[in-house]
């Protein structure tokens, strides 16, 4: 396992939901964190040593904000161990539809934006030698189960990018993996399902699943992390 100390991960769509459970579990667990936020006081409430966290405006749906927000981490680090692409967006869409904005906001959210954060970081993860992605996509990056076309096609395209940044970064000891979860118990999914919230997976256990594959040494890399809190047949 590598060790934590001085690592620093950049983790997007910290302020709520998913993304707040992984950045408790990695301050508690002594990493250093930049927090990239549309509201940077979003955090105010937690509390973290000032040298291990720094919070960063990031609107995902900007072009350069990848860039600005990885400059933003070297100014304040010196270095990018990490990358966590939690950031994204739920939008109703359908087949018929012919108001493309839900899918045009999805690509751009879902897809354009992570990859933007990790074009942005590939010098510095290189120079790691043990750089780390981790794209949160979804189970419907890994199955069709309804008809919201929008979010499946853009999950689907995260799962692949995941894929490529492998292959881009393996010899120079980069490692990507997508997590893949079901209905996970946060506000995203609250209201549109009939799974109890207690039923559901929680953003804690998924907070525990992704600070433990950022600890797996280049050897040891698992490229798909499929959570569920159902059963079903094909996975």
């Amino acid at each position: 396992m590598l060790p934590v100390e001085n690592r620093v991960v950049m983790l997007s769509g910290a302020s709520g939901g998913v993304g707040r459970g992984i950045l408790c579990c990695l301050l508690a667990n002594g990493w250093r964190v930049s927090a990239g936020l549309r509201d940077i006081g979003g955090l105010d409430d937690l509390e973290a040593r000032p040298d291990q966290l720094l919070c960063v405006p990031y609107d995902a749906a900007l072009p350069d904000a990848g860039q600005q927000w990885v400059a933003a981490t070297i100014a304040r680090f010196g270095a990018i161990d990490a990358v966590i692409n939690v950031a994204g967006v739920l939008l109703p869409s359908r087949l018929e539809d012919e108001d493309e904005t839900a899918l045009d906001q999805s690509w751009a959210i879902n897809f354009k934006a992570p990859l933007r954060v990790v074009r942005a970081a590939f010098p510095a993860l290189r120079r790691a030698g043990h750089g780390r992605v981790i794209n949160v996509s979804s189970l419907s990056g890994k199955r069709v189960a309804n008809t919201n076309i929008a979010y499946a096609a853009s999950k689907f395209a995260v799962t692949a990018m995941t894929h490529v940044i492998r292959r881009e970064g393996w010899d120079d000891g980069i490692r990507a993996t997508a997590i893949c979860p079901g209905f996970v118990n946060t506000p995203m999914v609250a209201g549109h399902v009939a799974v109890a919230p207690e039923d559901m997976t929680q953003p804690e256990d998924l907070a525990a699943l992704t600070e433990l594959t950022l600890r797996l040494p280049n050897t040891a890399i698992v490229a798909e992390i499929l959570v569920n809190c159902r059963l079903e047949a094909s996975l």
